[in-house]
């Protein structure tokens, strides 16, 4: 993938003094965010259209068919929040971030 292709897949924000990426979710999805990394934890929240999440840390769970491919990599968003990486922009079809530990 290109530089200009990925330009719009993350944004940073600062957060005390540390530059935080947020990616973009798949147009038109309403995700379901998870409590766990795959699809039999209980759904926590849905995602709001157009909105770009943080990932904090990445882990293997269900895998998953979505706008950006099939994988089974799963994306901690939040203290016990987890978005399947299927939905998510990263630019990559791999681990962006650390393994979360469970």
């Amino acid at each position: 993938m290109s530089v200009d292709e990925t330009a719009g897949a993350a944004q940073s924000e600062e957060t005390a003094g540390l530059a935080q990426v947020y990616y973009q979710v798949a147009p038109g999805i309403q995700l379901n965010v998870r409590s766990g990394p795959g699809t039999s934890y209980s759904i926590v929240k849905v995602l709001p259209l157009n909105v770009r999440v943080p990932v904090n840390c990445q882990c293997p769970g269900t895998t998953v068919s979505g706008s950006y491919g099939t994988t089974n990599i799963w994306d901690n968003i939040g203290n016990g929040e987890f978005v399947s990486d299927a939905y998510v922009k990263t630019g990559s079809d791999g681990y962006i971030a650390p393994r979360c530990s469970l």
